[in-house]
């Protein structure tokens, strides 16, 4: 401060304020309060607030302290090995933008890799590093694919650490019970009690975790409520019962079949479907099987479609829809839905006692073929009848015009995900050999990783051809990154040969080579990295 300035001494509590005001609009438009004659107004006014500051911070009366957060729950499960510790720091660190995550270059993408490292992670029963967790609730707080893999793996730290964090919220709101603990399902008092009173998510995820362990009681627990809930959320509660869905749900589902909003009528019709044995299931199959017949009086067996003439009372208690989509018959609308709605396994009766490739098999009068298969497949993926999924997927090598059932790789991609593990990695292998990559990717979405070793040599013989052909290599990258993800990595060594550049080939995109140099050379560098990742983390 200047040595001959008088300062003003503070007068009320406004004197800051008056002080704030001046600077605002400026020494020229507003006089600092209490300015001595001959005194710089600019200079007098710093004075003044420097003066004033010191006042106020001395001024100021100590507050309590604040109670300290409670410790973190323990987490009794084993470290990570120091070799995964560190693989983990590496992981989190690849960040989009940061050089190493771009598709092009022979370094593999890091983040990509993450999913599987905490999956495998997870499967050990390891306890995530303290110094990870910020890191980890960051990547998931921008990867809401990443969020329940984390969330396992972090533990009850990572509540605690979103306490405490408004960035990460998310964790509570993804936690049973907002993080808060549920009580256990054997508890009945207690259970109740946070059905009556707890917040909507708490109660979601109560009724949840109670379905998983005890189907019954869950339900005992919604069914004491339901006339007074809402309409939304008995949607919500009512989803619940997918989890070990049965016989005993069905006189509960049979009562909301009337309930007063439509879409707690639908769900409800559409879990008793998925029970062969309900009672809305035989009545749904009595009107498709009126709908539906074999003709013999062709020169051979065809199937006739004669669709329902109104939808009735009846039909619209049991979920089905009245007014068709835009562009859509009613009649055609009603009869696709009666279909998906009956037992799959009453069709061989109805039909001859015919299996059900014979019966997709037979051809079907007035263009009916289309509308019928396509409810069967839809039957088939809400039944998860994989009998019936094999029987209209059909031979994986027969053109997809031609297949007996279904018309769509979407479709495919649903019937595939009923058959088991084996069967579904050999049906898209023959797939691939007949059709290439072209087509793919959606069916190798439904995979399970690793792929068979079938199914891999399927895909880089593919890659292989797409290679030698000198075909536009950007139209395979994402059957590549697949790949970097889901090939065993025992399938390296077998790859080298295929990380050198091709010689180019007349009518070949400009660059093809280099580009799937690279791309297997990042292949190969993924896999090992994988195969030492696994390592990482079996070690004692």
């Amino acid at each position: 401060m200047s040595g001959n300035t008088t300062l003003p001494k503070s007068r009320d509590g406004n004197f800051w304020e008056e002080l704030v005001t001046v600077a605002l609009l400026g020494t020229d438009r507003r006089p600092v309060p209490g300015l001595a004659a001959g005194q710089d107004a600019p200079v007098a006014l710093l004075d003044a607030a420097a003066v004033e500051t010191v006042r106020r911070r001395a001024g100021l009366r100590p507050a309590p302290a604040a109670a300290r957060p409670e410790p973190a729950a323990e987490d009794a499960r084993p470290p990570l090995p120091p070799a995964a510790a560190r693989r983990l720091a590496l992981l989190l660190a690849d960040r989009p933008g940061t050089g190493s995550g771009g598709r092009r270059g022979t370094a593999p993408d890091l983040m990509e890799l993450l999913p599987q490292w905490l999956a495998s992670a997870n499967a050990r029963g390891y306890a995530a590093p303290s110094e990870a967790l910020p890191a980890l609730l960051d990547a998931a707080r921008g990867r809401t694919d990443l969020r329940p893999a984390v969330l396992t793996f972090a533990g009850p730290r990572a509540l605690w650490l979103a306490r405490l964090n408004p960035d990460w919220r998310f964790a509570l709101r993804a936690a049973p019970g907002g993080g808060t603990g549920l009580p256990d399902h054997r508890d009945a008092d207690r259970a109740r009690k946070l059905w009556e009173e707890g917040l909507f998510t708490e109660r979601v995820a109560l009724l949840a975790a109670m379905r998983a362990k005890e189907p019954d009681a869950a339900r005992e627990l919604l069914e004491s409520t339901w006339a007074t809930e809402r309409a939304e959320d008995r949607l919500m509660f009512l989803d619940t019962l997918r989890t070990r869905l049965g016989a005993e749900d069905e006189p509960f589902l049979e009562r909301s079949l009337t309930d007063r909003s439509r879409n707690v009528r639908a769900t409800a019709a559409e879990l008793l479907s998925a029970l062969p044995g309900s009672a809305l299931a035989a009545r749904m199959a009595a009107r498709a099987g009126s709908c539906v017949a074999v003709d013999h009086t062709r020169s051979g067996p065809v199937i006739t479609v004669e669709p329902p003439h109104e939808c009735d009372a009846g039909m619209e208690r049991d979920g089905v829809v009245v007014k068709a989509p835009a562009g859509r018959g009613e009649r055609s609308w009603w009869l696709g839905q009666l279909v998906e709605a009956a037992p799959l396994g009453s069709w061989s009766a109805w039909l001859g006692g015919r299996t059900p490739e014979e019966i997709v098999a037979l051809p079907v009068a007035d263009d009916w073929q289309g509308e019928l298969h396509a409810a069967w497949c839809r039957a088939a993926v809400r039944q998860r009848d994989a009998g019936w999924s094999k029987a209209l997927l059909g031979e994986p090598s027969v053109p997809q015009a031609a297949g007996p059932g279904a018309v769509s790789l979407a479709e495919r991609a649903k019937l595939l995900a009923t058959l088991g593990t084996d069967e579904r990695s050999a049906w898209v292998a023959g797939f691939i050999a007949a059709h290439g990559l072209s087509e793919a990717f959606q069916l190798l979405g439904v995979c399970t990783v690793p792929w068979s070793p079938a199914l891999g040599r399927a895909v880089v013989d593919a890659l292989n051809i797409a290679r030698d052909a000198g075909s536009y290599p950007w139209s395979f990258s994402g059957v590549m990154g697949l790949a970097e993800r889901c090939l065993d990595p025992s399938e390296a060594a077998r790859l080298d040969a295929l990380t050198a550049v091709p010689e180019e080939v007349e009518g070949a995109s400009p660059g093809a080579g280099g580009y799937w140099s690279e791309a297997f050379q990042r292949l190969v560098t993924t896999l090992r990295l994988r195969a030492t990742m696994w390592q990482e983390l079996s070690a004692p």
